[in-house]
């Protein structure tokens, strides 16, 4: 009997970067053995099936992938460090949870461990998210979700069709993910790539080295003018910039379109920083993708 068959009754990991600091305990149910979902396979039309379970290492180095999809390569290059790089996985990193120090502190209580409130709303908010779209305000961590969604890529799920890499979050303030407890992820699906296309990742943190972004983005610019924009670190999820977009399209200057990224914040007393960094790393994503070469 496989463990599709016989769904696991415990907490999933695959590179199990996050162990040691999520509050609680096992079990756990180790999924590097599956077989099947990892490494990158290449379909007739040129698009890319990558198994959830490869790592963000393989992913970076992965020349054709590189030239491909630089706006995926790009982030998964620039994550963590190259320890964490190494074992963690494009599964892990879309699923992993939030990094907020309320939910991980065991003396508190919030949406995400069977509290009615977010004390982050009221309390230390530095971090917190500036686009309200829940009422859990702790970012989204996964920067490849942020980077998959300018490629309008969809996820398999054991179980079901392949549906959009954003259609795995929401606004339930209780979970960072809305797949069932032992549903099991078994790889993503990006469109046939557009040659000749540009991009660029940015992070904004506060410090140079192992930190999780204050703010990022990505834009990805094809060779017709067309951009896709994604950022993270703001949003109870990653978030693609539609405002951006049809501001470009419409020939408004770059700082201008940049701008309508604040459109949608509404800042609590202690992040409003965030606002002014947010619309500082969608232009420098739009600067550096459309740069002359």
């Amino acid at each position: 009997m496989t463990i599709f068959e016989n769904p696991p009754h415990g907490r999933l990991r695959a590179g199990g970067t996050d162990l040691m600091s999520l509050p609680g305990t096992g079990p756990y149910v180790d999924l590097r053995d599956l077989p099947g979902p990892s490494g990158v396979t290449w379909q007739p039309d040129g698009s890319a099936h990558i198994g959830a379970l490869t790592t963000i290492a393989e992913i970076a180095r992965d020349e054709r992938l590189r030239a491909a999809y630089p706006a995926l390569t790009l982030t998964a290059g620039a994550l963590a460090t190259p320890q964490i790089r190494a074992v963690a996985t494009i599964g892990g990193n879309l699923l992993q949870r939030n990094r907020c120090s309320y939910f991980r502190n065991p003396a508190f209580s919030c949406h995400q461990n069977g509290g009615d409130s977010c004390p982050a709303r009221d309390g230390l908010g530095l971090y917190s998210a500036v686009i309200d779209t829940s009422p859990c305000v702790a970012p989204h961590p996964s920067s490849l979700a942020m980077a998959l969604l300018v490629y309008a890529a969809d996820v398999e799920v054991h179980g079901r069709s392949p549906f959009p890499v954003g259609s795995l979050y929401g606004s339930d303030p209780t979970r960072d993910h809305l797949l069932d407890p032992g549903e099991i992820l078994l790889a993503v699906h990006l469109p046939p790539p557009v040659a000749g296309e540009r991009a660029a990742y940015h992070r904004a943190t506060s410090r140079s080295e192992a930190e999780w972004p204050l703010v990022e983005a990505v834009a990805r610019v094809t060779p017709d003018g067309a951009a896709a924009v994604s950022v993270g670190g703001v949003a109870r999820v990653p978030l693609r910039l539609p405002e951006v977009e049809q501001a470009l399209a419409a020939g408004e200057p770059m700082q201008v379109a940049a701008g309508r990224a604040a459109s949608r914040c509404a800042p609590t007393a202690s992040n409003g920083y965030k606002v002014t960094l947010l619309t500082a790393t969608v232009l420098e994503v739009l600067e550096q993708a459309t740069a002359p070469s």
